[in-house]
Formats: C-alpha cells, sequence, structure tokens
C-alpha cells in the first residue's frame, strides 16, 4: 500500500490549471478552489471535476445538477484563495468578484481565462470523493492569454512563451 503522505507529495509535482467551481440552483450558490479538473472527451463535451465528500457543499452541487468550471487567469490568485476559505461564507466568497450565467445558471466568473456552463450528467463516488462527469453546454473565453497553475505547493503564472522570447 502506498502511503498517503508520500502519495500527497508526489502529486504536488503535478502541476494543474486553478479553477473555481461554481454552482446555484434550488439547493443554492456554492463554490470552491479546484485543480483536479480535466478533460474527459469532445464528443459530447465533457469534463471530470473531483470534489472531496467531506465537503459542505458536495450534496448541494448534486442537488443542483450544474456547475461551471471558472478557469483562473495569473492575475486570479487572490480569487483563489478567497473560494479555497473555509471560513469564509458564499455570500462572502462571492462579493470578491463580478459573476454572470448562461444555460444553466451556474455563476460565472466575468474575468476567467475561460468559462465552462456544465450540466453534471454523472457522479462517482471513489475513495475520499466525488467525481462529476459535466457535459459541457456553453463556453466564453476571457482575454488574458496567462493562466494560473498550482505546482509543488505554490501558485506560478503561465503564459504564451513565444512573447516572453520576443
Amino acid at each position: 500500500m502506498v502511503d498517503t503522505t508520500g502519495f500527497r507529495n508526489s502529486m504536488a509535482m503535478l502541476g494543474g490549471a486553478v479553477s473555481v467551481i461554481t454552482t446555484d440552483g434550488a439547493a443554492g450558490r456554492f463554490g470552491f478552489t479546484a485543480s483536479a479538473v480535466c478533460s474527459v472527451t469532445d464528443q459530447p463535451p465533457t469534463l471530470l471535476v473531483c470534489m472531496n465528500r467531506s465537503s459542505y457543499s458536495n450534496v448541494h452541487f448534486k442537488s443542483n445538477g450544474v456547475l461551471s468550471v471558472n478557469v483562473l487567469s495569473a492575475d486570479h490568485q487572490r480569487i483563489s484563495g478567497v473560494f479555497a476559505n473555509r471560513e469564509l461564507d458564499m455570500d462572502a466568497r462571492f462579493s470578491c468578484a463580478r459573476w454572470s450565467t448562461l444555460e444553466s445558471g451556474a455563476p460565472l466568473l466575468d474575468e476567467a481565462l475561460v468559462n465552462f456552463d456544465c450540466r453534471i450528467a454523472q457522479a462517482h463516488e471513489v475513495g475520499s470523493h466525488t467525481i462529476f462527469y459535466c457535459e459541457v453546454v456553453g463556453i466564453r473565453n476571457g482575454e488574458s492569454q496567462e493562466g494560473l497553475v498550482y505546482f509543488n505547493r505554490a501558485y506560478h503564472r503561465l503564459g504564451d512563451a513565444s512573447k516572453a522570447a520576443s
């Protein structure tokens, strides 16, 4: 059996884009910060989002049946911290930025690098997490060209390398 601490330390070396995952609907408006997001397939366009089963918001995401993946730009480290802060209620979290909606009604961060508006097609429980399979029903691209990634337990800016060489 692999040691949990060793596994976590090793996974810290696997960089990932930072996103704020949000939902809204009959169960209310909720959001959290995640780096466990990836593409599953492009036919139909589907994303995978992982969320801790012990999270207070978990049941609300399932009940609402929709979510948005708001990929953060390099300038959004503060927003990432706000949505990761368990001490802040949802009103305080959402007050840190401007939001709008598309088809699903899930909140979209207005200044995100890209927004994926989704319906939750399936959810599976695996160990400590729920894996949401999310069918993309809308996409909105932002203006920034620099992303925010989390690697080795720290934030890093990721931009277009060809611009840096100029």
